[in-house]
């Protein structure tokens, strides 16, 4: 069986970013953690509603195969 290897996400400790998840979700907040497989930890959450809404949900953890997209809004 072969082993995750730990994505290369150190230079966005701490930084802001967007996500786009399945099911047409576009959440943003701060990368606290991640692991091998992804998941990761975002705190400061908001999630992005069509019709310029916006929904704070304070700390989640996000499943890494529910990730389709993610992009640093900070220089990294």
């Amino acid at each position: 069986m072969s082993r995750a290897h730990p994505p290369k996400l150190k230079k966005f400790m701490d930084k802001k970013l967007s996500l786009k998840l399945n099911g047409g979700r576009h959440i943003q907040g701060i990368l606290w953690g991640f692991d091998p497989f992804m998941n990761l930890v975002i705190d400061e959450c908001v999630e992005m509603v069509p019709g310029s809404q916006q929904n704070n949900i304070g700390m989640v953890v996000i499943r890494g195969n529910s990730i389709i997209l993610l992009e640093a809004l900070e220089q990294v």
